[in-house]
């Protein structure tokens, strides 16, 4: 059972604010003027204090930016596992937190970001993947290469990934779409997840992990909802190590591109 953080902070919201509010415009009006500024007890004064964090957490959370935890090597080379990642909410327009409805703005990925979102199988749990199609395109993955609207994206080969990231031989590649350069791995011995050209239905994203042979993503759950879409990946702020244990300070700051 995945814990949904975001609906527990809007519940602990509420039980607070129901009690600060209470004792400030109930319970205190009617004491004697002589007790009105006693502290209350424990079991009131204890969420009282606690209402404007977890409102100011909320917030930030919820509108601001988000912290998440790569827990996987589907984003490899460009995310690591260990890595600690900021998500700016706001990118995609302001959303309701947990409902995830629009409240204002109509921001949308372009094609090449890193987005978090809402997994389509399992909305309890967080995704991130690259955005390679928007609605209307025709997305096709054949022979390791991935084709948008038809065309083939431009990439180039950087040479053999030397990393304990990656588990088997694999090569690096910079391939480019409208939000611009980034890298990607290509295993050469394993199965290529080919997918034939599919049409990305309207509110709706087509995404694919960096470590394409080692990725579960839309060749396999489909299309990521409008609606499910968190935020927008946009820098590195901590990373452990996960083979040598220890923080990997060179890339605390690394924006993601």
């Amino acid at each position: 059972m995945n814990l949904d953080f975001e609906l527990l902070l809007v519940l602990l919201t509420l039980v607070t604010g129901v009690i600060w509010a209470w004792d400030r415009f109930y319970r205190r009006r009617r004491l004697p003027e002589a007790e009105r500024d006693q502290p209350p007890p424990w079991y009131i004064d204890f969420p009282k204090s606690l209402f404007p964090v977890i409102l100011a957490v909320l917030l930030i959370r919820g509108f601001v930016a988000e912290p998440f935890r790569i827990p996987s090597g589907s984003m490899v080379p460009t995310l690591l596992t260990g890595d600690f990642i900021l998500v700016n909410k706001s990118s995609y327009g302001l959303r309701w937190p947990v409902l995830g409805t629009r409240i204002m703005g109509n921001g949308a990925p372009e094609r090449g970001e890193v987005a978090v979102f809402k997994y389509p199988v399992d909305p309890g749990q967080d995704y991130i993947k690259r955005v390679v199609g928007l609605p209307g395109d025709t997305v096709a993955y054949q022979d390791k290469t991935l084709y948008v609207n038809g065309e083939p994206v431009a990439r180039e080969a950087l040479g053999q990934y030397d990393s304990l990231h990656a588990d088997s031989l694999a090569t690096l590649y910079q391939e480019s779409l409208d939000a611009g350069e980034y890298h990607v791995l290509l295993h050469e011995r394993s199965p290529s997840g080919e997918l034939h050209e599919v049409t990305v239905p309207d509110d709706m994203y087509f995404t694919l992990g960096d470590n394409r042979d080692r990725s579960a993503d839309s060749r396999m759950w489909g299309f990521v909802p409008d609606d499910y879409l968190v935020g927008r990946a946009f820098l590195i702020w901590m990373s452990w190590d996960v083979h040598n244990n220890r923080v990997d300070w060179g890339r605390i700051g690394e924006r993601i591109q």
